[in-house]
């Protein structure tokens, strides 16, 4: 592919290719091992819970559901962290930001679900010191799952651990998958401005969680257990199509029945 050529509209695509090329290369070990476990727990007849802050609710959707994406990744975002169109108001940031520092909110959240010993879990969050996404990976890990951190270091490591959280959420995980974006997240810098805009921990984010997603497809069709795959009729046709959406949302609800039959425990 020929890089993008840099031009004066272009500086965030050319960073953007740039960002990309980096995760390709620094975390092609850690994608590689995210997606047996995700393999693993999708055979097993488990989960893989997925859960998101703030815009970290974006890779989350990413992986279920969509097109090209099949049962077996859980989707869990709460709307009082994520709901970002009201930026003032009811339903404000500023709201939404004090809550996702509530120490203690991650345990009800996880309350909610009856864990099975072949889940996983993957947390997301660029700067992984706020409570919730912190003390989630810790319950989950308290609970024997494996739990996968979606971060990026550098703004991980630019922020102070929050004494009331303890830790950073790369430091409650089993294995962490760097997004490579700057402390800054922003990655362009303006003659004239002194703060950088362009965030890039979006992009890195999508990009990993679909290769986690492909690779993942790969290992289960090797084993024959590929669950069904949310297909356009574009494609497939749109009598298929729908059997295809019909049958992934059946196994979806089967899968997760048993994660909410019951009020999970500590």
């Amino acid at each position: 592919m020929t890089a993008p050529i840099a031009t004066p509209a272009l500086p965030w695509i050319t960073a953007a290719a740039g960002l990309l090329e980096e995760v390709a290369t620094t975390q092609a070990e850690a994608i590689e091992t995210a997606s047996q476990w995700s393999a693993a727990a999708i055979a097993a007849d488990g989960l893989v819970h997925l859960f998101g802050t703030g815009h970290s609710r974006i890779p989350v959707e990413e992986m279920f559901p969509r097109y090209g994406s099949y049962p077996g990744f859980n989707p869990i975002v709460e709307l009082s962290m994520t709901f970002h169109t009201q930026v003032v108001g009811a339903n404000g940031q500023r709201q939404a930001m004090f809550i996702e520092r509530t120490p203690g909110l991650a345990e009800v959240i996880l309350g909610n679900f009856t864990f099975s010993p072949h889940d996983i879990v993957m947390v997301f969050s660029a700067g992984g010191t706020t409570a919730v996404p912190v003390e989630f990976a810790r319950g989950a890990r308290a609970r024997g799952l494996k739990v996968i951190a979606v971060t990026s270091v550098q703004q991980s490591m630019s922020s102070s651990i929050d004494p009331v959280v303890g830790s950073r959420l790369l430091d409650e995980a089993d294995l962490v998958l760097d997004l490579c974006t700057p402390h800054a997240d922003a990655m362009i810098d303006i003659d004239g401005l002194d703060t950088p805009v362009g965030p890039g921990s979006t992009i890195s984010a999508v990009a990993i969680v679909n290769s986690i997603k492909v690779r993942t497809a790969q290992l289960l069709v090797e084993q024959g257990v590929m669950p069904p795959v949310l297909t356009r009729g574009s494609v497939v046709g749109a009598d298929r199509s729908r059997v295809l959406f019909d049958a992934a949302y059946r196994e979806h609800a089967r899968r997760l029945a048993r994660a909410i039959g019951q009020r999970g425990g500590g």
